[in-house]
């Protein structure tokens, strides 16, 4: 069997869109530039869609679930399985891949495979616990021992799968396994800046074996093509990741289906007097500029006590200026590169304007003619950031950070639940009695005690609330509970 993506990767740098296991040119003739963020260059270009594709693909889609939904769970595990090596085994033309189109470092680019590889041979692993119940009347008032009710979760149809640019490899993968394993079939459609990496993770199941229709892709603009797909009546289910504002509009178009939206952040590291600085300074930072800030669960906030703020900024600092190099993503010595796009340099440069003409103070972050692409922008750190001014409140998903002093663990949680998001926040303190005084009371998803935020382990539970999130809890055993429902058959006895 043909397991070595080599060969997937196009003499004239153009992809295709895949649907009934063949990569297929849209009728439109209409092809995107995809850019790298790195020089500009050409990484490729994906097909423009048409909306009677895109309906035509759904169709196939419904097709296609049929089939997979009556295969034996072994035989879908072995299956996904045998994608997640097969992924492995690729993890150089991947990781490469990931550097050029979405700027990611080497390291982070890599781990970034070999992480998807293992996730996806877990949820193979874990849909084999799908659990199902057998219940009886007979604990029931009034009815005896008359019914036995077999509660099985099958697959909801057709599942549409979103993914952001930031991570089209690591997102994209646990929404297909986890509706896949389920025995749903899946549409994918990954953010036009970083499908081309979404694309070669989905040859990777296409090699393992997924019948045709099973999983097929769509590219194009959503502008064109997004009404109708989020609005097709095959579509059972979407999961999606992105910004509140897309969600928004998503939910004005879909059907009455389940909807699992992991949503924007504005992460509050809460940093008290007692804490281990030695400890948090290293979390903070890389929870705050790794890949740029460019994540969901990217530390947006510091609130450091006012006792120690002055020794914390300046450690900081230090810290940031000596292990965060900006350069070219591929080269190995670069732990920095640059940002996605020019509306994350312009939002970035609003907020920060704003803050130092609000009095406000530059700590990290002088620009320098070093490169000419802005993209590449450089770490930056805000200190004496005060509620009035922008950076305090809005997302910028870029490498900026304000660090805002607080008096009290009281005046710490109440500038946290002020945030219009809830997706994580994280707590430093040695006592053991304060981190769970304010994780009680943080009105956020996950709260990590000493420790920056994160998504993994991909098996824990990952939610938002208020703007961070709609829906059903995700993580490995949870999200595949979403892609099913429950479907009961009672037997009536008659004793």
């Amino acid at each position: 069997m043909q397991d070595s993506l080599q060969q997937f990767v196009p003499d004239d740098q153009v992809y295709k869109y895949l649907v009934n296991n063949v990569w297929t040119s849209s009728t439109s003739n209409q092809l995107i530039d995809v850019l790298s963020p790195i020089d500009h260059s050409l990484v490729g270009k994906v097909q423009a869609m048409t909306k009677q594709e895109v309906a035509d693909l759904v169709q196939n889609s419904q097709q296609g679930f049929f089939v997979w939904s009556n295969m034996t769970m072994d035989k879908r595990s072995e299956i996904l399985t045998l994608s997640s090596q097969i992924l492995e085994k690729n993890i150089d033309i991947l990781t490469h891949m990931l550097c050029w189109e979405i700027g990611k470092t080497y390291e982070d680019s890599r781990d970034e495979v070999l992480r998807t590889a293992k996730l996806i041979q877990f949820y193979a692993e874990e849909g084999r616990r799908i659990r199902n119940e057998s219940l009886y009347s007979e604990v029931f008032p009034g009815f005896g021992d008359t019914k036995i009710a077999v509660t099985k979760r099958v697959p909801l149809g057709v599942v549409l799968a979103i993914s952001p640019f930031n991570y089209p490899v690591n997102e994209g993968a646990p929404k297909l396994v986890g509706a896949l394993i389920a025995g749903n079939s899946v549409i994918f459609k990954p953010s036009l800046q970083g499908a081309i990496s979404a694309l070669y993770m989905t040859e990777c199941f296409r090699l393992a074996g997924l019948p045709a229709g099973v999983l097929n892709v769509v590219t194009g603009r959503s502008s064109e093509i997004g009404d109708e797909l989020v609005s097709n009546s095959h579509i059972k289910a979407i999961n999606f990741t992105g910004s509140t504002q897309t969600a928004d509009r998503i939910r004005a178009k879909m059907g009455i289906i389940p909807f699992i939206a992991g949503l924007s952040g504005k992460d509050a590291s809460i940093i008290l007097d007692d804490a281990n600085i030695d400890l948090a300074i290293p979390e903070v930072a890389k929870g705050a500029f790794s890949y740029s800030g460019q994540r969901c669960t990217a530390i947006k906030r510091v609130l450091v006590h006012e006792k120690i703020a002055d020794s914390f900024v300046e450690k900081l600092k230090e810290y940031v200026s000596k292990h965060f190099v900006l350069g070219d993503p591929r080269e190995r010595q670069t732990t920095q590169g640059p940002v996605i796009s020019m509306d994350t340099v312009n939002l970035v440069d609003a907020l920060r304007e704003d803050a130092l003409a609000k009095g406000a103070d530059l700590v990290l972050g002088e620009k320098n003619d070093t490169f000419t692409n802005r993209l590449y922008y450089p770490c930056t750190i805000i200190d004496h950031v005060t509620e009035d001014m922008r950076l305090a409140w809005e997302e910028p998903f870029g490498p900026i950070l304000p660090i805002i002093r607080i008096k009290s663990i009281d005046e710490a949680i109440s500038i946290a639940n002020k945030s219009d998001f809830g997706l994580q926040s994280s707590v430093f303190t040695r006592s053991l009695d304060s981190a769970f005084y304010i994780a009680k009371r943080l009105d956020v998803g996950t709260v990590q005690i000493n420790g920056k935020d994160a998504r993994g382990p991909d098996h824990f539970p990952f939610l938002g609330v208020k703007q961070s999130g709609i829906g059903q809890v995700q993580g490995a055993a949870y999200l595949i509970e979403a892609m099913t429902r429950i479907k009961t058959i009672v037997i009536n006895t008659n004793e």
